[in-house]
């Protein structure tokens, strides 16, 4: 077990590729507290995890992740559930409206970037302080996107909010890291997710062939990349950006 007697959380992780991270960590013995949008994703998300291992130490709650308050309050409980601890923090909720420049409203704009960059930056900020409180380091690991590399065929305010994670995923590596703290961020492909079920086919199809592994990613495959770098195996590494695209950043 990579992860056993460690402490995580994980936001986003209802469905998808968080749901997938947060089933991979409590297989390798992680405790691990996770957030929806919905408290009705929430709950069956955790129903089918305890239908896998009833054994398994699991939570799931929702919260305003742009709130400082409130993600303060639910990680600090969580962490004093486990002696004070908090050893991991998964920050993978997103959105991407996909809307063309001239349909996109300055409001739109903003809560692309609510959730996917101000809801990143509280979460790491809680994090890193409950983990420099704790003393002996931890990681920070957040969801940006191989999007962030070439842009979208439409919706700006998606690509653009990934590469701000990316950047700032670099810059709290060099921060935190006399902390012991590691931080690191992986950037998905097309993923076999809701969110991309729900864009049309005649974007993902072309992107599937062209791909150079002629695949669309799995969100095991994305969780499997989270479980290296939350795990020892990966204690030397900091402030990458961790691309599982079935090589689509060669397009």
């Amino acid at each position: 077990m990579l992860l056993k007697g460690k402490v995580a959380v994980v936001t986003g992780g209802s469905r998808g590729i968080g749901f997938a991270t947060v089933k991979a960590y409590l297989e390798n013995g992680a405790s691990v507290l996770f957030f929806g949008s919905k408290q009705e994703t929430v709950d069956a998300a955790l129903a089918k995890l305890k239908a896998i291992d009833a054994s398994w130490d699991v939570e799931g709650q929702v919260v305003n992740l742009s709130d400082y308050d409130a993600m303060k309050a639910a990680y600090t409980g969580w962490a004093n559930k486990h002696g004070g601890r908090l050893d991991i923090a998964i920050h993978n909720a997103g959105i991407s409206p996909a809307t063309k420049i001239q349909d996109l409203t300055v409001d739109q704009f903003k809560n692309t970037y609510d959730v996917n960059v101000t809801a990143v930056f509280v979460g790491c900020k809680v994090a890193t302080e409950l983990m420099r409180a704790q003393g002996d380091g931890g990681v920070i690991l957040n969801t940006a996107s191989y999007t962030a590399a070439y842009g979208a065929p439409t919706g700006c305010d998606y690509p653009s909010s990934k590469g701000a994670v990316h950047t700032l995923t670099r810059g709290l590596a060099r921060e935190l890291g006399p902390d012991g703290i590691r931080v690191c961020a992986v950037a998905p492909g097309v993923t076999r997710t809701d969110m991309v079920a729900s864009l049309p086919q005649e974007w993902i199809k072309p992107l599937e062939a062209k791909a150079p592994l002629k695949k669309l990613v799995e969100p095991e495959d994305i969780a499997n990349a989270f479980l290296f770098l939350g795990s020892d195996m990966a204690k030397s590494v900091t402030g990458v950006t961790l691309h599982v695209d079935a090589g689509g950043t060669n397009y």
